[in-house]
Protein backbone atom coordinates (compact mmCIF):
# COMPACT_ATOMS: atom_id res chain seq x y z
CA UNK A 1 0.00 0.00 0.00
CA UNK A 2 2.79 2.32 0.77
CA UNK A 3 4.38 1.59 -2.35
CA UNK A 4 1.03 2.68 -4.36
CA UNK A 5 0.74 5.39 -2.06
CA UNK A 6 4.16 7.25 -3.30
CA UNK A 7 3.76 6.42 -6.61
CA UNK A 8 0.93 7.87 -7.28
CA UNK A 9 2.75 10.70 -5.36
CA UNK A 10 4.99 10.76 -7.71
CA UNK A 11 3.07 10.44 -10.82
CA UNK A 12 0.51 13.37 -9.73
CA UNK A 13 3.84 15.29 -9.00
CA UNK A 14 5.40 14.39 -12.28
CA UNK A 15 1.93 15.45 -14.30
CA UNK A 16 1.80 18.73 -12.40
CA UNK A 17 5.02 19.29 -14.22
CA UNK A 18 4.84 18.04 -16.75
CA UNK A 19 1.42 20.57 -16.98
CA UNK A 20 3.72 23.55 -16.08
CA UNK A 21 6.30 22.55 -18.85
CA UNK A 22 4.24 22.32 -21.73
CA UNK A 23 2.41 25.47 -20.51
CA UNK A 24 5.63 27.68 -20.24
CA UNK A 25 6.90 26.07 -23.47
CA UNK A 26 3.82 27.84 -25.68
CA UNK A 27 4.61 30.95 -23.88
CA UNK A 28 8.02 30.99 -24.63
CA UNK A 29 7.11 31.46 -28.52
CA UNK A 30 8.30 34.46 -30.30
CA UNK A 31 5.91 37.09 -29.65
CA UNK A 32 3.21 35.44 -28.20
CA UNK A 33 0.92 32.40 -28.65
CA UNK A 34 -2.22 34.92 -29.79
CA UNK A 35 -0.02 36.28 -32.59
CA UNK A 36 1.41 32.91 -33.89
CA UNK A 37 -2.24 32.03 -34.01
CA UNK A 38 -3.23 34.84 -35.81
CA UNK A 39 -0.60 34.40 -38.56
CA UNK A 40 2.18 36.78 -39.76
CA UNK A 41 -0.10 39.31 -41.56
CA UNK A 42 -2.39 39.86 -38.48
CA UNK A 43 -3.23 43.44 -37.36
CA UNK A 44 -2.09 44.35 -34.08
CA UNK A 45 -6.09 45.11 -33.23
CA UNK A 46 -6.84 41.39 -34.34
CA UNK A 47 -4.06 39.96 -32.25
CA UNK A 48 -5.76 42.30 -29.53
CA UNK A 49 -9.24 40.79 -29.97
CA UNK A 50 -8.06 37.44 -30.04
CA UNK A 51 -5.72 37.42 -26.67
CA UNK A 52 -9.16 39.30 -25.23
CA UNK A 53 -11.08 36.17 -26.79
CA UNK A 54 -8.92 33.29 -25.30
CA UNK A 55 -8.33 34.82 -22.13
CA UNK A 56 -4.69 35.62 -22.62
CA UNK A 57 -4.55 38.89 -21.43
CA UNK A 58 -4.59 37.85 -18.28
CA UNK A 59 -1.45 36.40 -15.78
CA UNK A 60 0.41 33.52 -16.56
CA UNK A 61 -0.42 31.73 -13.07
CA UNK A 62 -4.23 33.04 -13.27
CA UNK A 63 -4.29 31.06 -16.85
CA UNK A 64 -2.57 28.33 -16.53
CA UNK A 65 -5.03 27.80 -13.36
CA UNK A 66 -7.92 28.08 -15.52
CA UNK A 67 -6.78 25.66 -17.46
CA UNK A 68 -5.45 23.05 -14.96
CA UNK A 69 -8.96 23.70 -13.64
CA UNK A 70 -10.39 22.70 -17.07
CA UNK A 71 -8.85 19.38 -17.12
CA UNK A 72 -9.21 18.23 -13.84
CA UNK A 73 -13.25 18.45 -14.61
CA UNK A 74 -12.79 16.84 -17.70
CA UNK A 75 -13.08 20.04 -20.08
CA UNK A 76 -9.86 19.91 -22.52
CA UNK A 77 -11.41 23.17 -24.03
CA UNK A 78 -12.41 23.79 -27.43
CA UNK A 79 -10.99 24.54 -31.15
CA UNK A 80 -10.56 27.49 -32.28
CA UNK A 81 -10.19 27.06 -36.12
CA UNK A 82 -13.36 24.43 -35.66
CA UNK A 83 -15.42 25.13 -32.46
CA UNK A 84 -15.47 21.48 -32.03
CA UNK A 85 -14.55 20.16 -28.30
CA UNK A 86 -11.49 19.36 -28.01
CA UNK A 87 -11.77 16.30 -25.80
CA UNK A 88 -14.27 14.89 -28.48
CA UNK A 89 -12.06 14.97 -31.04
CA UNK A 90 -9.17 13.14 -29.04
CA UNK A 91 -11.55 10.34 -28.15
CA UNK A 92 -12.31 9.75 -31.77
CA UNK A 93 -8.84 9.62 -32.93
CA UNK A 94 -7.45 7.75 -29.79
CA UNK A 95 -9.64 5.08 -31.20
CA UNK A 96 -7.65 4.51 -34.02
CA UNK A 97 -4.19 5.49 -32.44
CA UNK A 98 -4.44 2.94 -29.86
CA UNK A 99 -5.76 -0.01 -31.24
CA UNK A 100 -3.22 0.40 -33.97
CA UNK A 101 -0.58 0.54 -31.25
CA UNK A 102 -2.08 -2.51 -29.28
CA UNK A 103 -2.16 -4.81 -32.43
CA UNK A 104 1.42 -3.24 -33.78
CA UNK A 105 2.54 -4.38 -29.92
CA UNK A 106 0.84 -7.66 -29.67
CA UNK A 107 2.36 -8.89 -32.99
CA UNK A 108 5.36 -7.32 -31.81
CA UNK A 109 5.08 -10.05 -28.85
CA UNK A 110 4.19 -12.77 -30.98
CA UNK A 111 7.66 -12.15 -33.43
CA UNK A 112 9.83 -10.82 -30.78
CA UNK A 113 9.93 -13.25 -27.97
CA UNK A 114 9.12 -17.02 -29.47
CA UNK A 115 11.93 -15.90 -32.39
CA UNK A 116 13.98 -14.81 -28.93
CA UNK A 117 13.96 -17.86 -27.61
CA UNK A 118 14.21 -19.70 -30.04
CA UNK A 119 17.54 -17.67 -31.08
CA UNK A 120 19.20 -19.28 -27.94
CA UNK A 121 18.04 -22.57 -27.78
CA UNK A 122 18.05 -23.71 -31.33
CA UNK A 123 19.79 -26.95 -31.96
CA UNK A 124 21.71 -25.67 -34.80
CA UNK A 125 24.19 -22.88 -34.86
CA UNK A 126 23.22 -21.14 -38.62
CA UNK A 127 19.74 -20.86 -36.94
CA UNK A 128 20.86 -19.04 -33.96
CA UNK A 129 22.47 -16.94 -36.52
CA UNK A 130 19.97 -16.33 -38.74
CA UNK A 131 17.63 -15.62 -36.22
CA UNK A 132 20.37 -13.29 -34.62
CA UNK A 133 20.63 -11.66 -37.99
CA UNK A 134 17.23 -11.22 -38.87
CA UNK A 135 16.92 -9.25 -35.68
CA UNK A 136 19.27 -6.86 -36.67
CA UNK A 137 18.05 -6.53 -40.12
CA UNK A 138 14.22 -5.69 -38.99
CA UNK A 139 15.32 -3.32 -36.48
CA UNK A 140 17.43 -1.21 -39.07
CA UNK A 141 14.29 -1.09 -41.25
CA UNK A 142 12.87 2.52 -41.57
CA UNK A 143 9.21 2.67 -40.55
CA UNK A 144 8.60 4.02 -44.40
CA UNK A 145 10.59 2.36 -46.07
CA UNK A 146 8.98 -0.93 -44.58
CA UNK A 147 5.87 0.93 -45.04
CA UNK A 148 5.93 1.22 -48.58
CA UNK A 149 7.22 -2.17 -48.73
CA UNK A 150 4.17 -3.68 -47.38
CA UNK A 151 1.65 -1.51 -49.71
CA UNK A 152 3.62 -2.84 -52.61
CA UNK A 153 3.33 -6.33 -52.11
CA UNK A 154 0.14 -6.57 -50.00
CA UNK A 155 -2.36 -3.78 -50.91
CA UNK A 156 -5.75 -3.26 -53.09
CA UNK A 157 -5.00 -2.05 -56.33
CA UNK A 158 -1.45 -1.09 -56.16
CA UNK A 159 -0.31 -4.44 -54.63
CA UNK A 160 1.30 -7.89 -55.93
CA UNK A 161 -1.11 -9.86 -53.34
CA UNK A 162 -4.57 -7.66 -53.39
CA UNK A 163 -5.63 -8.42 -49.65
CA UNK A 164 -5.72 -5.41 -47.76
CA UNK A 165 -6.81 -1.98 -47.73
CA UNK A 166 -3.42 0.33 -47.91
CA UNK A 167 -5.59 4.19 -47.34
CA UNK A 168 -8.18 5.23 -44.57
CA UNK A 169 -10.37 4.51 -42.35
CA UNK A 170 -13.98 3.07 -42.25
CA UNK A 171 -16.13 6.10 -41.84
CA UNK A 172 -18.44 4.18 -39.14
CA UNK A 173 -15.45 3.74 -37.40
CA UNK A 174 -15.62 0.36 -35.25
CA UNK A 175 -19.21 -0.18 -36.06
CA UNK A 176 -17.66 -2.40 -38.59
CA UNK A 177 -15.32 -3.91 -36.92
CA UNK A 178 -14.20 -6.33 -39.50
CA UNK A 179 -13.60 -3.37 -41.95
CA UNK A 180 -11.72 -1.16 -38.82
CA UNK A 181 -9.95 -4.06 -38.37
CA UNK A 182 -8.49 -4.88 -42.25
CA UNK A 183 -7.16 -1.06 -42.60
CA UNK A 184 -5.01 -1.54 -39.76
CA UNK A 185 -3.30 -4.92 -40.74
CA UNK A 186 -0.91 -3.20 -42.74
CA UNK A 187 0.20 -0.44 -40.38
CA UNK A 188 0.55 -2.87 -37.36
CA UNK A 189 2.43 -5.25 -39.17
CA UNK A 190 4.73 -2.15 -40.27
CA UNK A 191 5.32 -1.46 -36.46
CA UNK A 192 4.85 -5.27 -35.74
CA UNK A 193 8.03 -6.13 -37.11
CA UNK A 194 10.07 -3.27 -36.03
CA UNK A 195 9.33 -3.60 -32.45
CA UNK A 196 9.28 -6.76 -32.51
CA UNK A 197 13.12 -6.68 -33.63
CA UNK A 198 13.84 -5.04 -30.65
CA UNK A 199 12.40 -7.33 -28.45
CA UNK A 200 13.73 -10.07 -29.91
CA UNK A 201 17.05 -8.57 -29.32
CA UNK A 202 16.31 -8.02 -26.05
CA UNK A 203 14.84 -11.32 -25.40
CA UNK A 204 17.92 -13.17 -26.94
CA UNK A 205 20.44 -10.98 -24.58
CA UNK A 206 18.32 -11.84 -21.08
CA UNK A 207 17.36 -15.33 -21.54
CA UNK A 208 21.48 -15.51 -22.47
CA UNK A 209 22.47 -13.82 -19.09
CA UNK A 210 20.05 -16.67 -17.83
CA UNK A 211 22.07 -19.45 -19.30
CA UNK A 212 25.54 -18.66 -17.50
CA UNK A 213 23.31 -17.90 -13.96
CA UNK A 214 22.61 -20.42 -11.54
CA UNK A 215 19.06 -20.74 -12.19
CA UNK A 216 18.95 -22.69 -15.31
CA UNK A 217 21.97 -25.20 -14.00
CA UNK A 218 19.63 -25.76 -10.78
CA UNK A 219 16.60 -26.62 -12.69
CA UNK A 220 18.93 -28.74 -15.14
CA UNK A 221 20.56 -30.20 -11.60
CA UNK A 222 16.50 -31.03 -10.86
CA UNK A 223 16.43 -33.31 -13.90
CA UNK A 224 14.77 -30.96 -16.54
CA UNK A 225 16.37 -30.66 -19.76
CA UNK A 226 17.99 -27.32 -21.05
CA UNK A 227 14.88 -26.26 -22.87
CA UNK A 228 12.66 -26.83 -20.23
CA UNK A 229 15.41 -24.94 -17.45
CA UNK A 230 15.40 -22.02 -19.76
CA UNK A 231 11.47 -21.67 -20.63
CA UNK A 232 10.50 -22.42 -17.16
CA UNK A 233 12.96 -20.78 -15.10
CA UNK A 234 14.96 -18.27 -17.14
CA UNK A 235 11.98 -16.56 -19.09
CA UNK A 236 10.20 -16.68 -15.79
CA UNK A 237 12.98 -15.18 -13.92
CA UNK A 238 13.31 -12.23 -17.13
CA UNK A 239 9.52 -11.74 -17.11
CA UNK A 240 9.21 -8.68 -14.65
CA UNK A 241 12.73 -7.09 -16.90
CA UNK A 242 10.29 -8.05 -20.05
CA UNK A 243 7.20 -6.47 -19.40
CA UNK A 244 8.85 -3.31 -18.51
CA UNK A 245 10.80 -2.99 -21.88
CA UNK A 246 7.12 -4.11 -23.60
CA UNK A 247 5.56 -1.33 -21.44
CA UNK A 248 7.87 1.52 -22.03
CA UNK A 249 7.73 0.61 -26.18
CA UNK A 250 4.31 0.52 -25.95
CA UNK A 251 4.10 4.24 -24.43
CA UNK A 252 6.79 5.46 -27.22
CA UNK A 253 4.88 3.53 -29.94
CA UNK A 254 2.40 6.33 -29.72
CA UNK A 255 5.29 8.73 -31.48
CA UNK A 256 6.42 5.82 -33.65
CA UNK A 257 3.38 5.56 -35.21
CA UNK A 258 2.38 9.13 -36.34
CA UNK A 259 4.31 8.22 -39.78
CA UNK A 260 2.57 5.44 -40.04
CA UNK A 261 -0.60 7.19 -39.47
CA UNK A 262 0.24 9.65 -42.19
CA UNK A 263 1.25 7.09 -44.90
CA UNK A 264 -1.75 5.22 -44.35
CA UNK A 265 -4.33 7.97 -44.25
CA UNK A 266 -5.09 7.04 -40.56
CA UNK A 267 -7.13 9.79 -38.94
CA UNK A 268 -5.32 9.34 -35.68
CA UNK A 269 -4.12 10.99 -33.14
CA UNK A 270 -0.87 11.62 -34.63
CA UNK A 271 -2.23 13.18 -37.84
CA UNK A 272 -4.28 15.71 -35.57
CA UNK A 273 -1.48 17.36 -33.39
CA UNK A 274 0.55 17.38 -36.88
CA UNK A 275 -2.68 19.32 -38.41
CA UNK A 276 -3.15 21.40 -35.23
CA UNK A 277 0.68 22.60 -35.21
CA UNK A 278 0.46 23.52 -38.78
CA UNK A 279 -2.62 25.72 -38.23
CA UNK A 280 -1.37 27.33 -35.48
CA UNK A 281 -4.39 25.88 -33.29
CA UNK A 282 -2.01 26.18 -29.89
CA UNK A 283 -3.93 26.18 -27.17
CA UNK A 284 -5.57 22.71 -28.85
CA UNK A 285 -1.82 21.69 -29.20
CA UNK A 286 -1.28 22.34 -25.24
CA UNK A 287 -4.23 20.09 -24.32
CA UNK A 288 -2.95 17.31 -26.90
CA UNK A 289 0.42 17.05 -25.92
CA UNK A 290 -0.86 17.22 -21.79
CA UNK A 291 -3.10 14.07 -22.81
CA UNK A 292 -0.02 12.21 -24.35
CA UNK A 293 2.57 13.09 -21.76
CA UNK A 294 -0.16 11.36 -18.98
CA UNK A 295 -0.67 8.60 -21.61
CA UNK A 296 2.91 7.90 -20.98
CA UNK A 297 2.93 8.91 -17.44
CA UNK A 298 0.62 6.59 -16.64
CA UNK A 299 2.14 3.46 -18.49
CA UNK A 300 5.36 4.23 -16.44
CA UNK A 301 2.83 4.15 -13.53
CA UNK A 302 1.29 0.92 -14.40
CA UNK A 303 4.88 -0.67 -15.51
CA UNK A 304 6.46 -0.21 -12.10
CA UNK A 305 3.36 -1.45 -10.29
CA UNK A 306 3.14 -4.55 -12.44
CA UNK A 307 7.01 -4.88 -11.79
CA UNK A 308 6.23 -4.86 -8.32
CA UNK A 309 4.03 -7.74 -8.52
CA UNK A 310 6.06 -9.98 -11.18
CA UNK A 311 9.28 -9.52 -9.04
CA UNK A 312 9.25 -10.98 -5.34
CA UNK A 313 12.69 -9.82 -4.90
CA UNK A 314 11.55 -6.11 -4.79
CA UNK A 315 8.77 -6.73 -1.97
CA UNK A 316 11.35 -8.69 -0.25
CA UNK A 317 13.53 -5.94 0.17
CA UNK A 318 11.01 -3.27 0.54
CA UNK A 319 10.49 -5.53 3.73
CA UNK A 320 14.08 -6.14 4.87
CA UNK A 321 14.45 -2.43 4.81
CA UNK A 322 11.58 -1.49 6.02
CA UNK A 323 12.68 -4.04 8.99
CA UNK A 324 15.83 -2.76 9.50
CA UNK A 325 14.53 0.95 9.57
CA UNK A 326 12.70 -0.50 12.47
CA UNK A 327 15.37 -1.84 14.62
Amino acid sequence: MRFLVRRSALLLAALFGMSVLIFLALRVLPGNVASVMAGLNATPDRIARLRQELGLNRSYPQQYLDWAGDIIHGNLGVSVLTGRDVGVQILSRVQITFPLILLGLLLSCLFGIPLGCASILASHARVRHGLHLLALVGGAIPALWGAMLFILLFSKGSGLINIFPSQGFPDNGWKQPGSALVSLVLPALTVGIIVGSSILRYTRSALQEMLASEFVDMGMACGMTRVQAVLRIGLRVVTPQLVSVIGLTFAEMITGVMVIENLFGLPGIGSMLVTDIGNRDLLTVQSELFVLAAFFLCIGFVVDVLHRILDPRLKNAALLSSAGGVQ
